[in-house]
């Protein structure tokens, strides 16, 4: 009960956290203009993300244009594209593979087998946490330094979007789920599932004693 417990928790965290990193990778909140010094009072607002730039008036119009190519985007977005995507495709994955040996159903018959069935599906999980996490913070850190650089001007400095803490809750989710489904295959987890039962005494009994039943 408590290896299917655990499953059930670490798999509902992985598929959340996979649906979130997914919405991180497709919203175009990674870069938001920042409202600083004589920039306080603007008609619009920018957003950058990974594959499209957007630019919000005050009115609520909002215009979207699709990267033009790939090759002229700066490092970090090169980056983060293929690692996000990377980390998607790996969430599928490692949900099969879970669903597969997990105790809720039946598509192997070995509980060894399916253990490490799960056991590899967690840790599947956990390295698409890590996937989504290194840009994460790669594109943080990169806004941090232009934002404090006093030699790029306050109209091109950008803050940390709203897709950057999904994917940071993403990854979080992703982390603890596949650890969680990790710890169901340990052995005191499975032990604890499985009863142990004494073999019974057998009374051995003699000839004599048979008959004696007799007389």
């Amino acid at each position: 009960m408590l290896t299917a417990c655990l499953e059930v928790l670490g798999l509902a965290l992985c598929v959340t956290g996979s649906l979130l990193a997914m919405v991180a990778c497709g919203l175009p909140m990674w870069k938001v203009s920042a409202f600083i010094d004589s920039n306080i009072l603007v008609a619009q607002t920018l957003w950058e993300g990974l594959w499209m730039s957007c630019v919000v008036q005050s009115t609520g119009q909002m215009q979207c244009k699709v990267h033009d190519s790939m090759l002229a985007l700066a490092q970090d977005h090169q980056t983060a594209r293929a690692l996000t995507v990377i980390s998607g495709v790996l969430g599928i994955v490692a949900l099969a593979v879970t669903v597969a040996g997990a105790q809720c159903t039946n598509c192997i018959r070995d509980e060894t087998i399916k253990s490490r069935v799960v056991h590899a599906g967690g840790v599947i999980y956990i390295i698409s946490g890590l996937f989504m996490l290194v840009p994460l913070c790669w594109m943080a850190h990169r806004i941090i330094l232009d934002f404090n650089n006093p030699n790029i001007p306050s109209s091109k400095k950008r803050e940390i979007g709203a897709a950057i803490y999904v994917g940071w809750a993403a990854s979080t989710l992703l982390l603890l789920g596949g650890t969680l489904l990790c710890c169901s295959f340990s052995q005191m987890v499975r032990g604890a599932n499985s009863m142990k039962y004494t073999p019974t005494k057998t009374i051995a009994m003699n000839e004599e004693f048979h008959k004696n039943l007799y007389v």
